[in-house]
């Protein structure tokens, strides 16, 4: 497999090239040259596989000949090492939970499979490779995670001050070894920002061995396709089209999505559900797409006002809004409606919705109202709701149970270093360290 930029100026390159650059010398993404269908009889074989072969199955022709299999299968089998849950609220809306990875959010699956690819693709370096990586919240912690201790890689995790929950800090900034976390004196956008500026600085980059964990790094993009199959491994068989509901913010999981259903899935349409940082829904209202600064929300690992993985998007829909438009459906919902449908949610089947599920159960209802034909939904549940307790308390008023390895965390010291948000202040800390 070779990988090729979005903006289409950078030559081809291997999953290697694509990993451990992060981003395209040309400022694109990268992307599959090609993405092979499996068949029908492939993908109702996978309903009766372990999933771990059906991950195997799945990376198999992204990686290929970059990893060889006995790697590629340790990879796997390492990082993929926990459950995905469907949890049916009703025969029409099933939730898929994500959360029950160590970090207890979706991120474990992206950020575990790439450290242990970069940790095989490193193996020969003299040179130490440094991971940037900026987080809205539950990245961070999967990353750290993921990478903690692994030989040749630093990893730098750049964060909004106090823009994230007390449980999501405490997780990446209690480490040490080589984790270090930057507090920056910004938004997301802006630690997304430094993080972009470090990889064009050409005169860091040949001082420095730079790669992103972001979601623009496609080491984290692809192994998220695992449990869209999962979700199809579980639900039941039905004539009906199946619509998958995403909380989307930097919207790599929306796209892993769209990749999946490139595969074979059979979904018959997203919807892109997001909080009040609404620049794709509206661009599919509209047509045009304004980026603008992200505003604070309940769901905060979703405040993204400039989504990385737009590119992306827009190159899988061949830069057409209107092919986009019959993949995706878009949905904006407000602080206040998300709690009500927490409330809501807890009320009708004693489920406990962390707010970007939320956000995403919106979605799919909003959906429904404007769609009343027949349909099954499934909506992704990104993070336990216990590191969003306090949020999780103004809603429905009882905290969530605390799982033992979160409320370790939060006896931990806190070991993050303050930042400004100025590049040059960022880029005197990467050479100096």
């Amino acid at each position: 497999m070779r990988y090729r930029s979005t903006s289409r100026e950078a030559p081809l390159t291997s999953l290697r090239g694509a990993v451990l650059r992060g981003l395209a010398p040309d400022g694109g993404l990268y992307m599959p040259a090609e993405i092979a269908r499996h068949s029908p009889e492939e993908l109702e074989e996978f309903r009766r596989l372990p999933f771990t072969e059906v991950c195997f199955r799945v990376a198999k022709p992204f990686a290929t000949p970059d990893v060889p299999e006995e790697v590629l299968w340790q990879v796997v089998s390492e990082a993929i090492n926990f459950p995905v849950n469907l949890v049916s609220l009703s025969p029409g809306l099933h939730i898929l939970e994500l959360f029950h990875g160590p970090t207890l959010a979706f991120k474990d699956f992206g950020a575990r499979f790439m450290a242990r690819l970069m940790g095989y693709f490193v193996r020969g370096e003299t040179r130490p490779l440094t991971v940037l990586v900026a987080t809205s919240g539950d990245t961070g912690s999967a990353v750290a995670h993921g990478f903690l201790g692994v030989p040749g890689i630093r990893v730098v995790i750049l964060y909004p001050s106090k823009r994230i929950s007390e449980a999501q800090e405490k997780q990446f900034t209690t480490l040490g070894e080589n984790i270090t976390a930057l507090e920056v004196a910004g938004t997301f956008d802006d630690c997304q920002r430094l993080v972009k500026q470090a990889f064009s600085d050409v005169e860091l980059n040949k001082r420095a061995f730079l790669t992103s964990a972001n979601s623009i790094n496609i080491g984290r993009l692809l192994p998220q396709m695992f449990y869209h199959v999962a979700a199809y491994r579980q639900l039941p068989v039905a004539s009906v089209p199946l619509i998958v509901s995403v909380p989307s913010g930097n919207f790599g999981n929306l796209t892993a999505g769209i990749f999946a259903k490139r595969i074979g899935l059979p979904v018959a349409q997203f919807v892109a559900s997001t909080n009040a940082n609404d620049v794709v829904p509206e661009y599919l209202r509209s047509g045009e797409f304004h980026p603008r600064a992200a505003t604070p929300t309940y769901s905060n690992a979703m405040d993204v006002g400039n989504p990385n993985n737009f590119p992306r998007l827009l190159d899988l829909c061949r830069n057409r809004l209107e092919y986009l438009q019959k993949e995706i459906w878009g949905h904006r919902a407000t602080d206040e409606e998300t709690l009500q449908e927490m409330k809501a949610i807890h009320d009708r089947f004693g489920y406990i919705a962390d707010p970007h599920t939320a956000v995403g159960i919106l979605g799919w209802e909003a959906y429904k109202l404007e769609h009343p034909e027949p349909a099954q939904g499934l909506v992704l549940a990104t993070a336990h709701p216990a590191k969003f307790a306090d949020v999780v308390r103004k809603a429905i008023g009882i905290a969530p149970p605390l799982p033992d390895r979160l409320a370790a965390y939060l006896k931990r010291d806190k070991l993050s270093l303050p930042m400004s948000s100025v590049y040059d202040d960022f880029r005197q800390f990467l050479v100096a360290h």
